[in-house]
This record gives C-alpha cells, structure tokens and sequence, in this order.
C-alpha cells in the first residue's frame, strides 16, 4: 500500500484560484444577510452554491428593523429571500419551504404558524404563503400589500414600487377572504376603484394609489396574536 505524500511546506498545498473570491463574496454576504446562526446559515450557503441555486442572501443590510415585529424574526429582506428562492414554480413543497427557512434562521415556530393559518398542504401555493409572510410584516390588510409591493417591485430602490395588478389583486383577495369577515361586495368595490389609475399605469398599482385607503377594517388574521390564544 502506498503511503501519502508527505507534506514539508505550506508552498506544497495547492490552493484552487477563485478560492479568494469565494471567500470574500461569502464574507460581504454574511455581513448582508446577518444570520443568527452563523454555521447554519453558511451550511445552506455553501449547499447552494454548490448546486447552482439561488443563495440564501439579502441583497443588502437592513439597517432600520423598527417596522419588523420582534417575535416573528422575519425581515422585508429575508422575505425577498425566500421569494427568490422559491417563486420559481407556482407552488413549492413544504419540505423545501422548510429547508429554505431554516437556512436563513427563522424561528420553526413562526413557520408553522403560517402553515397552519394558510391551512397548506404538503404542496404550497407560494404567492398565498408570500401573502402571509406580508402581514407577518404588516399587521393589517393596507399595510401588508405595501410590503409586497416593495418585496416584489423591479423599480429600483426608493422608487414608486409597482407590481402587476394582477399580482396585487391576488394578494389582496386571498388576504381578504382569509378573514373570513370581509364581504366579497367589499373586495369587488376597492379593486374596483383601482382601477382606473391601473389603466392610466399599463396595468400596474403602487402603494401611493391605495394606502390612503382606509384599512381600518381590512386586518387579516394575525399570526402573533395566534400565537399568544395559543399559549
């Protein structure tokens, strides 16, 4: 049996060139990103990596987390995370759902409450489960269509945030009838005072054109307050 070469000097380790910059786009995004468990998240970054998928990385450091609500851990920029990472299809399983969660950190519990409000089955509807993540950040009804809007917009940064119609109009059905409360006469009414200015934007709504609106009774289910009757 042969024995192994034997290593005298540091020179003899062959070192792959781009490992320095895997190292360093892995260190900017680490500080981005800011996981909670470090070596979690960078098992998940590196498994990504290695299969060509999306990472599990924010595309930049939120610095103001004062509309986040503190016991569910997610973030506008975590949730843009996992829209890129899961939006591909129509519909994603919950075993991936789960394994992209945990990659990024998030606390089981919140998932499985959102599971258990959108009432999913092992296949998972990813706009409707983006809905709830949206009110997880919102509260109410006006305020969490304002986060899809910035969570999904291609406008840069700081612009008018527009999304399709159509996608919004999904958002806001699904969140509507979740409450259970709300009358389809309701629904029908404020999508259709939209849509004029829709028409004048090629088919495109931001929040400026409905969060004047009043939302005072338009709050979907709560998924903290679920989890306070719950404990």
């Amino acid at each position: 049996m042969p024995l192994p070469d034997t290593m005298y000097c540091a020179q003899q380790i062959n070192i792959p060139p781009d490992l320095p910059d895997i190292l360093k786009n892995f260190t900017k995004a680490s500080i981005r990103t800011q996981p909670k468990d470090v070596l979690m998240w960078s098992m998940a970054y590196f498994n990504a990596l290695s299969k060509g998928e999306c990472l599990p990385v924010k595309d930049r450091l939120e610095m103001n987390v004062a509309t986040q609500k503190t016991d569910t851990g997610l973030t506008p920029g975590l949730l843009k995370t996992l829209h890129k990472q899961l939006s591909q299809e129509q519909t994603c399983s919950k075993e991936e759902l789960q394994k992209k969660w945990k990659g990024l950190c998030l606390p089981v519990e919140q998932l499985e409450i959102l599971l258990f409000l959108g009432s999913f089955d092992s296949d998972i509807d990813w706009l409707e489960f983006f809905a709830l993540g949206c009110n997880a950040l919102g509260g109410t009804l006006i305020s969490s269509l304002k986060f899809a809007c910035e969570i999904l917009t291609e406008d840069e940064e700081g612009g008018a945030a527009r999304i399709p119609f159509t996608t919004f109009t999904k958002l806001y059905t699904y969140l509507a009838h979740l409450d259970g409360d709300m009358p389809q006469k309701h629904v029908d009414n404020f999508l259709s005072s939209l849509q004029a200015q829709v028409e004048l934007q090629q088919g495109m709504i931001k929040p400026l054109d409905f969060i004047h609106l009043d939302d005072t009774d338009q709050t979907p289910p709560d998924s903290s307050a679920r989890t306070t009757s719950e404990s």
